[in-house]
This record gives structure tokens, C-alpha cells and sequence, in this order.
């Protein structure tokens, strides 16, 4: 007989806290801004560097003053999952909705070569669904996982069937699936030493070689993103998190007006479907990049079609969210 799923009404913020503590999560550190500090970043580096599930969620400002924590994870290949459920900057900005922070979260924040798996949500249920396979991601590779979402997703409220809980696991299974976790030197076994510091340039060398090995794989194997009405269309709309949603609405009103338009949805921001798009361009007459943002997924969409199409973006900004209607006549304007 198959599991009965519980289907409750939530906001994605809640969301994203229910399905952590059903996922395994064994600490949670916030930093809602003031008056809290950065320091929760390293609460969440030091549980991680012990094999434990932990998280942090902030919304744009709390997230940059994180970075320093995150490039440290990533060098010291320590997993740990982050929420930035983002609103509008530059700066402190406004407490609407905005996507600015998707060069911060692509591009790895902090310093170094480093790359974080970056996984956008665009409605509750994703919300809910993305903590355990940020876990499972981070874990499985070693490495800081972030779910990006924004304003319109964490205060929306939809449907959303929860994950069932699993166990917490022990500190004997930590020390087993976890071998190079820092848990004490029982007497069968060696010690454990994490960090992201080599004095030498021949291991710094080294251990960003296999960093970068590392992204490859992660690179080749989990790339993520969803279509809509594509078969068909001579247009293509790409969107992530809350402005695919609004895309949704304006292909429909497009398609009303006699205009064959699709949507493509990058769900993995990185690693980025960059081949993905290259195929897509082939079969299009142009492409239009929806963000709320001056634009900056855009880079990314026109590196990957590498001039085949007409490449346009479009966007609002100081957390003004477009309307379906302002995106298609964005589409006729810029590409027709």
C-alpha cells in the first residue's frame, strides 16, 4: 500500500523549515539580518565539519556577509546548505523580491576558484523538495549547496506535500558515511584534519586542481532545468525561480495572441544547462531572458548560444515584480 503523503498549506518559508526537520537536519543556524551575525556561517562550518546535517537561510545582505564561511567550506570541502531567499540591493535596498544575487551565488562569492551547487526553486512544493537534495548534493560531492530563492517564493502560499521523515542519524553512522569528518580519534582510527590552508604553492596547486576536477564531475552529471511548450515555438523565454512563474502566465497570453513562445527553466543555476541552451538556439529565432534584475543570467545565456539567436534580456529592479503582459511586450519589442 503506498505511503499516504500529508498535503498542508504553507508559505515557502515555512516550507523550507518543515521539510528540514523531516530531512534529517540536525542544526539549524539563522541570521535574519540584525541583530544576529555572521558567525551562524561558522556554527554551520563547524557541525558539517563533523559529519552533521546543518543549514543557515538569510535573505541578500545576511548572505554576503557570509561568503568568507562559504569559500572556506569549499576549500576545505566541508557540505552545508544555505537559503537566500533574496530582495532587492544594491546595499541594504528594500525588503521586496529580487534575483540580484545571481552572480554572488554563480560566481562563488568569496575568494578563490571555487564554485557552489546552486538550486532554484519556483513554487512551495520546490521549496519543500530542494532541502533534502541540497543535503543529498552537498554530501555527496563535499560541498556548500545553496537553495536560491527570492521574496514572491518565500512569502507565496500553495500546496505543498511534505517529505516523510527520516531518522536522524547516529554518531556511528556519521563516522561511517562521513570517514573524513572531524569526530574525535577513536583508537581505530587515524586523525582528521580540515581546513582550507596549504603554505606550500605546490599543494595549494594541487588541491585546487582536484577541486576543479570536482566541479567537472558535478558539471557532466548534475545539471537540472524543465521545459514548457518548446516543440513548437519559435521563441523562447528563459526564466528561473519566481520570474519563470510569471514567464508561464505571459507565454499563455503570448500563445493567445497567435505567438509561439516556450519556456525554458534552469532548476541548477550552477551548473549551468549551458549545453543544453546551445541546442535549444538552433531551432529558435530568438531568445528573451527574463530576471528580476538588471541582468545578469543573461552572460550566461548568450555564452551558451554563442551568437546563433538574437539574445535580449529583460527585468525591473528595487523589487518591482513584471507583469506577464510587460514580459510579451518585451518579446515583441526586443526580438520581432
Amino acid at each position: 500500500m503506498a505511503e499516504e503523503r500529508e498535503v498542508v498549506l504553507m508559505k515557502g518559508n515555512e516550507a523550507i523549515a518543515h521539510a528540514a526537520i523531516r530531512c534529517g537536519c540536525d542544526g539549524y543556524f539563522g541570521y535574519p539580518i540584525t541583530p544576529q551575525s555572521e558567525a551562524s556561517i561558522y556554527m554551520v562550518y563547524g557541525a558539517a565539519g563533523a559529519g552533521k546535517r546543518a543549514m543557515t537561510s538569510s535573505s541578500s545582505p545576511g548572505i554576503a556577509l557570509m561568503q568568507e564561511g562559504i569559500t572556506y567550506m569549499a576549500g576545505a570541502e566541508v557540505p552545508g546548505v544555505f537559503v537566500n531567499v533574496q530582495r532587492g540591493g544594491p546595499g541594504l535596498g528594500t525588503i521586496q523580491p529580487s534575483q540580484g544575487d545571481y552572480f554572488q551565488a554563480t560566481r562563488g562569492g568569496g575568494n578563490g576558484d571555487y564554485n557552489v551547487i546552486v538550486l532554484a526553486p519556483n513554487s512551495v512544493q520546490e521549496m519543500a523538495d530542494f532541502v533534502d537534495l541540497a543535503f543529498e548534493l552537498a554530501f555527496k560531492y563535499r560541498n556548500p549547496a545553496m537553495i536560491l530563492s527570492d521574496g514572491v517564493i518565500g512569502q507565496m502560499m500553495e500546496k505543498v506535500v511534505l517529505p516523510p521523515f527520516k531518522p536522524r542519524r547516529t554518531d556511528e553512522e556519521v563516522i561511517k558515511e562521513c570517514p573524513w569528518a572531524s569526530t574525535g580519534k577513536p583508537k581505530n582510527r587515524e586523525r582528521v584534519v580540515i581546513t582550507s590552508l596549504e603554505l606550500k604553492p605546490e599543494a595549494m596547486e594541487a588541491r585546487n586542481l582536484a577541486l576543479q576536477e570536482k566541479y567537472r564531475k558535478i558539471q557532466e552529471t548534475e545539471v537540472r532545468y524543465e521545459q514548457q511548450q518548446m516543440d513548437d515555438a519559435d521563441y523562447a523565454i528563459v526564466a528561473f525561480g519566481s520570474a519563470a512563474r510569471l514567464s508561464e502566465k505571459a507565454i499563455e497570453v503570448a500563445r493567445e495572441e497567435g505567438l509561439k513562445v516556450g519556456l525554458f527553466r534552469p532548476i541548477t543555476l550552477w551548473p549551468f544547462p549551458t549545453k543544453e541552451i546551445a541546442e535549444l538556439a538552433k531551432t529558435k529565432k530568438g531568445i528573451l531572458v527574463v530576471e528580476i534584475n538588471a541582468g545578469q543570467m543573461v552572460q550566461d545565456v548568450r555564452l551558451a548560444v554563442n551568437g546563433q539567436v538574437p539574445v535580449e534580456q529583460f527585468g525591473r529592479l528595487g523589487g518591482i515584480v513584471p507583469e506577464p503582459e510587460e514580459i510579451v511586450n518585451a518579446l515583441k519589442n526586443k526580438l520581432m
